[in-house]
């Protein structure tokens, strides 16, 4: 639940995708951002399996604060893959608005829809 105090998420998502796209050709000695998107393909989707890892932890760990901070470093690197494979935020917000519409909002075995 958004707190009356906090930004919304749809801002900052969109902040954060437009410094990654800002940084896709930046030197990779001075970003990790262009480390991760010119790097090994394979260094990046492994950070994802780390980073989604932290976030189970942190889960099972019960700490609120702690989830919070590792789940933002996962979507983090979720957006940096994002750009790296020309997936945009509309195209995210299209894909779960066709998956809530056909399904009242719960997920299937498949994880195609929600149902």
């Amino acid at each position: 639940m958004q707190q009356s105090d906090s930004p919304a998420i749809g801002p900052s998502l969109e902040a954060l995708a437009a410094t990654i796209a800002q940084r896709a050709n930046a030197n990779p000695a001075e970003s990790y951002t262009a480390r991760l998107l010119q790097g090994s393909e394979d260094k990046l989707l492994k950070k994802i399996g780390e980073e989604a890892c932290e976030v189970v932890m942190a889960a099972k760990d019960g700490s609120r604060e702690h989830v919070l901070y590792e789940s933002a470093d996962l979507v983090y690197h979720l957006l940096v893959v994002f750009q790296r494979y020309g997936v945009t935020l509309d195209q995210l917000s299209a894909e779960l608005e066709t998956r809530r519409e056909h399904s009242n909002g719960e997920r299937t075995d498949k994880g195609e829809s929600f149902r």
